[in-house]
């Protein structure tokens, strides 16, 4: 006679207590998405100006040394910046600041806020 495992042996009720009990055994937590920062409702980004729109830098949220190189490029706290040409894809995007024109990445514009 061959050995019978747990499952075959137990009766219906049995069977439906087992399968409950490996339910209830199986992982139900999952990783949690971090939150997003909290942005000033008012508060928008180089990305929401449209086509003939114009903004005034007040804050980049990046790095130092990714600020400091669009600083040198004339996104400057203060400066007035307006869109330009686009990519078919919509990504990058020109923005003309300080009489020159820069292509700007969707990641990177987003962090530059307007007034």
């Amino acid at each position: 006679m061959q050995p019978t495992c747990d499952r075959q042996r137990a009766s219906g009720s049995d069977r439906e207590r087992l399968r409950v009990g490996l339910r209830t055994n199986m992982q139900t937590s999952f990783k949690k998405k971090p939150k997003a920062p909290k942005r000033n409702p008012g508060a928008r980004n180089l990305t929401e100006l449209k086509h003939g729109e114009s903004g005034i830098i007040e804050r980049l949220d990046l790095p130092e040394e990714d600020s400091r190189r669009l600083m040198e490029l004339g996104f400057l706290p203060g400066h007035v910046v307006t869109p330009g040409h686009s990519a078919p894809g919509g990504d990058p995007r020109v923005f003309r600041v300080d009489g020159s024109e820069v292509a700007l990445r969707r990641e990177t514009a987003l962090k530059l806020i307007l007034r």
